[in-house]
C-alpha cells in the first residue's frame, strides 16, 4: 500500500458507525433508567435506526452517482454529527429517538454506500484488496472495542460522552475530506426516482413495524393495539400492508426500467444468483447477530444485575474472536471457496447458540458464556469474511454505488428485524411462561392467579425481579405469595430468553436454503462480466 491516506480517512468513518451500534446496545439497562421508561421502548430507538437505514440505503446509494460519492460522504458525515450533538444532548427518549434513530441513521446511509464506492475509486488491483480487508477490520474492531469502551464511559462516566466524542471525531474526518479523491464521471448522471425512493422506504418501514408491534399488538388475538381489524390485531394486516407497497414499488421500477428512465434499482441485478444470494445470507446474518446482541444483554443486565461495564467484559470473547477471525478468513475462501466457509459458519453459530442454551441459568457460568461467546465470533467472523466479497464481486465500477447500497440495505433490514423479531418473540414467551408459571404454582390462591392475569392483558415486560417484587408487595400480595410470584416471573425471564435465542438458532439453520448460489470458486468469482479488480475485492463489514 503506497496511498494510506485515503483510507485511514475512510476506515475511520466505517469504525465510527459500528461502534455507534455496539455502544447503544450495552447501555440499555441506563437508558431505561435515566429516561424513565420500559427495555420495549429502547428496543423501538434501536430498531428505527436500523430500519431508517435500511430504508434510505438504496436512496443513498443512488444520491452518490447524482451528487458524487465524495460530495455525498462529507453531507451524510455532517448530518451524522449533528444527529450525534442532539443525541449527546437528549432530554428525553423522543429526542434520543431523533438525534439518534432518525438523524444519525439517515447520515449513515448516506456515508456507507459512498464510503464502499470511494474505497473502489481509490484502489486498485491487489491494494483494493488489501484496502477492502482493511475497512472489513475496522469493522470488527468497532465491534470488538464497542461494548467495553461504551460499557466503561456508560458505568463511570455518562453514555452522552459517547456521542459527543463522535462528533469530534466527524469533525476531524471532514478535515481531511480531500485526501480522497474521486474519479470524473463522463456519462450523464442518473435523476433520482422520487416515487421508486417513497414506495421502498414506505414498504420496509411499514413491514418492520408491524414485526417490531407484534410484541404489545399480539399477533392474531388483539392484547394491546391501538384498533383493531375485522376483532384481529393489526400485526399481520401492517406486515401485508408493507408487502403490498413493496410489490408496487417492484412494479414501478420495472415501468421505469421499461420507459428508459433511471430506476432508484436496477432490479435485474437481483437476477444474478451469486449477488442474490449474498444479499440473503447478509440480512441472515445481521438478523442473527442483532438479534442475540439484543438477547444477551437483556440477561446480563436484567437477569443477572451486571453494570454495562460488566456488560461489555462478558462480550469481550465474541468481539475478539470475530475480529480475529474475519480478518483471518479471507484467505480460507481462496482455499475452500465462499460457499463452503459460509456453511461452515452457520454449523460454527448453531453449534454457538446451543452452548448458549446452556449457559441461560439464574446464576452464570462465567467460562461456559465465555466459550459460547467465543465460538459464536468464531461463526460471525467466517461469515464476515466472505459475504462482503461475493457481493462486490458480483458488480461492475458503474454499478458499485448501487450494489453498495443494497448490500447494506440487507444487513439494516436484518438488524431492524433482529432487533424487533427476536425482541417480539421474546415478550411473547415471557408472557406465555408467566401465566403457564403463575397457573401452576400451587403456591398462589385463585385471587392472586386472577389479578395477574388481569395484570398481563395489559402487557408484560421485560423488567428486573425487583420492580416485579415491589408491583406484588403494593397489590397487598401476602409475602409467600410475593415470593411465588417473583419466583414465576424468574422462571419466565430465563424460559422466554431462551425461546428468543432458539429462534436465532432457528434461522441459522433456514440460513443454509440461501447459500445455494454462493460461489464455489476460489476467489468468489460469479459468471457475470466484470473487472478482475472487483473479484479480488473483499467488501466492507458491518
Amino acid at each position: 500500500m503506497k496511498h494510506w491516506r485515503p483510507l485511514i480517512v475512510l476506515g475511520t468513518a466505517q469504525f465510527l458507525m459500528v461502534l455507534d451500534t455496539s455502544v447503544m446496545n450495552v447501555s440499555i439497562s441506563q437508558l431505561v433508567e435515566d429516561f424513565h421508561t420500559e427495555v420495549t421502548t429502547i428496543q423501538a430507538v434501536i430498531t428505527l435506526y436500523a430500519l431508517v437505514m435500511a430504508a434510505f440505503m438504496m436512496i443513498g446509494g443512488r444520491l452518490g452517482d447524482i451528487l458524487g460519492r465524495r460530495r455525498l460522504f462529507v453531507l451524510g458525515l455532517v448530518v451524522y454529527g449533528i444527529g450525534s450533538a442532539l443525541t449527546a444532548l437528549a432530554p428525553t427518549v423522543w429526542v434520543l429517538a431523533l438525534g439518534w434513530s432518525v438523524i444519525e441513521g439517515l447520515g449513515a446511509a448516506l456515508v456507507l454506500p459512498a464510503m464502499a464506492a470511494l474505497v473502489a475509486e481509490s484502489y486498485h488491483g491487489r491494494e483494493r484488496a488489501v484496502a477492502y480487508g482493511v475497512i472489513g477490520g475496522l469493522a470488527g474492531a468497532g465491534i470488538a472495542v464497542g461494548p467495553l469502551l461504551g460499557g466503561w464511559v456508560t458505568t463511570y462516566l455518562s453514555w452522552r460522552l459517547v456521542f459527543a466524542g463522535e462528533v469530534v471525531v466527524v469533525a476531524a474526518i471532514l478535515c481531511f475530506h480531500r485526501v480522497v479523491a474521486e474519479s470524473v464521471r463522463a456519462d450523464p448522471r442518473p435523476r433520482l426516482d422520487v416515487v421508486g425512493a417513497a414506495l421502498s422506504a414506505a414498504g420496509l418501514g411499514l413491514g418492520v413495524l408491524g414485526v417490531l408491534q407484534s410484541s404489545s399488538w399480539g399477533w392474531v388475538q388483539p392484547r394491546n393495539p391501538p384498533f383493531t381489524v375485522l376483532g384481529f390485531a393489526p400485526t399481520l394486516f401492517v406486515i401485508s400492508a408493507g408487502a403490498v407497497v413493496l410489490a408496487l414499488f417492484v412494479h414501478w421500477e420495472r415501468r421505469r426500467d421499461a420507459h428508459g428512465a433511471d430506476p432508484l434499482v436496477h432490479l435485474p441485478l437481483l437476477s444474478r444468483p451469486p449477488l442474490r444470494s449474498g444479499l440473503m445470507t447478509l440480512l441472515s446474518q445481521n438478523l442473527i447477530l442483532l438479534g442475540l446482541f439484543f438477547t444477551i444483554p437483556l440477561y446480563l443486565q436484567v437477569v443477572q444485575g451486571f453494570d454495562a461495564f460488566q456488560t461489555g467484559l462478558r462480550l469481550l470473547p465474541v468481539s475478539i474472536t470475530m475480529l480475529v477471525t474475519s480478518m483471518g478468513a479471507a484467505r480460507l475462501g481462496r482455499v475452500m471457496g465462499p460457499r463452503r466457509v459460509v456453511r461452515l459458519a452457520l454449523v460454527t453459530l448453531a453449534a454457538a447458540i446451543v452452548w448458549l442454551l446452556a449457559t441461560i441459568e439464574p446464576v452464570i457460568d462465567d467460562a461456559q458464556f465465555a466459550g459460547a461467546m467465543a465460538l459464536l465470533g468464531v461463526g460471525m467472523g467466517l461469515l464476515a469474511s466472505q459475504l462482503g466479497n461475493v457481493v462486490q464481486s458480483s458488480a461492475d465500477e458503474q454499478e458499485r454505488s448501487e450494489v453498495g447500497g443494497l448490500q447494506f440495505t440487507a444487513q439494516n433490514l436484518g438488524s431492524a428485524l433482529g432487533t424487533a423479531l427476536i425482541g417480539s418473540l421474546l415478550i411473547g414467551a415471557l408472557a406465555n411462561a408467566f401465566t403457564t408459571h403463575v397457573e401452576q404454582n400451587p403456591s398462589l390462591s385463585d385471587e392472586t392467579r386472577h389479578q395477574t392475569a388481569i395484570a398481563l392483558e395489559a402487557g408484560v415486560k421485560f423488567v428486573p425481579t425487583d420492580q416485579v417484587r415491589s408491583a406484588a408487595e403494593r397489590a397487598g400480595l401476602p409475602p409467600s405469595e410475593v415470593d411465588a410470584v417473583t419466583d414465576s416471573y424468574a422462571s419466565a425471564q430465563l424460559d422466554g430468553l431462551k425461546t428468543a435465542i432458539l429462534a436465532t438458532g432457528g434461522i441459522t439453520l433456514a440460513g443454509f436454503l440461501v447459500t445455494t448460489h454462493l460461489p464455489t470458486a476460489r476467489t468468489g468469482r460469479p459468471k457475470h462480466p466484470e473487472s478482475e479488480d472487483a473479484a479480488d475485492a473483499p467488501g466492507p463489514v458491518r
